[in-house]
């Protein structure tokens, strides 16, 4: 029996049913497939006990390669995550598995911006064994089906690349995904394939961030894809980010398995850019009677700076954010530090007068011990009768 989150043939591990006062809570054994982790969901509070208050009528089902629907249970069937059930579909009726239900799915609905109308679909019944047989065979036809269509595809020449094919439960439609750049006028793919497979065909282009998700894969981090396992929105993400973050600018670092920048670019920026608005901007050298010191690198969180004289690039001075701040003042005003640490240069004569006093203090105080040591030993030689007398 194939699996029934990853849709891989392998099969998969038992489900088994926690019922704690009313309410389930599932633990599922790990697939087999290893693709059992697409875009899972955990229900944190299956096994709370809820108040005397109608649980919630809609229910999250998942299909192939983790995409997910809402679906309402008007018929009050009683559910359990994993559950395969038999739900409506265009022109038809499809099987899906039970990912979450209760009052966390009112919380994705109202993530993902689904109004909770008539215009959502409803579940017919728990899926028999005759409904899985079906759904055997139908899935059966995948493999083939993506393999000669990938033929066809060469044949007329089309800028396209398909990355999967579903077929429905009731073997009446099968909706075949493609990622491509431009656009694809694959009217006569389309005939083609009705005629051969005597089904209704559809075309749904999907994003090279969509393609990796539902391929997955391990990232350069050593975990799992984010798009296969928890990720849904796809933000946009700039070379600005890793310039924030002071990431060297290498494409084959920054991109993803998908070719594009990878999305945990964006997950630390905003912590960067809270960051930066304490260090100072430094567009021009910072001018010294040393000489201009450029800029190499900043510490944004340790607000530490490094620069550089001209006459001696390879030697990196480190100074806080305030000192530079201090610099770039006395610059605005025309005026030269001595130097990157130091607003003045001691003389040197200076410098020897402070060693002199500091050496002195430290004789001083070991003058005093012994003054007060030589007291407590005469003292102590002095009889109480040539006290009194």
């Amino acid at each position: 029996m194939s699996c029934a989150s990853c849709g891989t043939g392998s099969g998969c591990g038992t489900v088994d049913i926690i019922t704690v006062k009313k309410t389930s809570a599932v633990k599922k054994s790990p697939c087999t497939s290893g693709g059992c982790g697409k875009l899972d969901s955990y229900d944190w509070l299956g096994v709370m006990e809820m108040s005397s208050q109608k649980e919630f009528d809609v229910v999250e089902v998942k299909f192939k390669n983790g995409r997910k629907d809402f679906f309402r249970n008007t018929n009050r069937l009683i559910l359990h995550t994993g559950d395969a059930v038999v739900v409506d579909a265009s022109g038809g009726h499809h099987i899906g598995y039970v990912s979450l239900q209760g009052e966390l799915v009112r919380l994705q609905m109202r993530k993902k911006n689904v109004e909770n109308n008539e215009d959502i679909k409803i579940i017919y019944r728990i899926a028999n064994a005759k409904d899985l047989e079906k759904f055997e065979q139908a899935k059966a036809r995948e493999d083939s089906a993506l393999f000669r269509t990938r033929e066809i595809i060469r044949n007329l020449k089309l800028d396209m690349k398909l990355n999967d094919v579903e077929f429905q439960a009731d073997n009446t439609k099968a909706t075949f995904y493609y990622s491509a750049e431009e656009r694809v006028d694959f009217r006569e793919l389309i005939k083609i394939l009705a005629a051969e497979y005597k089904v209704r065909i559809e075309m749904k282009q999907i994003s090279m961030r969509q393609e990796a998700g539902r391929l997955g894969g391990i990232g350069s981090c050593g975990r799992e894809l984010c798009c296969s396992t928890w990720l849904t929105d796809f933000k946009n993400v700039n070379t600005s980010a890793a310039r924030y973050q002071n990431l060297a600018l290498n494409p084959s670092k920054l991109s993803g398995q998908c070719g594009r920048l990878k999305c945990c670019l964006n997950y630390e920026l905003d912590t960067y850019m809270e960051a930066l608005k304490d260090i100072p901007e430094v567009e021009q050298p910072l001018l010294t009677e040393k000489g201009p010191a450029t800029l190499q690198k900043t510490d944004i969180f340790k607000k530490i700076m490094w620069f550089a004289y001209k006459d001696d690039e390879s030697t990196w001075i480190p100074i806080h954010t305030d000192r530079v701040v201090a610099i770039l003042e006395m610059n605005k005003q025309n005026k030269l530090p001595a130097s990157l640490e130091f607003d003045v240069i001691e003389s040197s004569e200076d410098k020897i007068l402070q060693e002199k006093a500091e050496l002195s203090r430290f004789d001083d105080k070991f003058k005093k011990k012994k003054k007060k040591k030589k007291r407590k030993k005469k003292n102590k030689g002095k009889t109480p009768d040539s006290t009194n007398s």
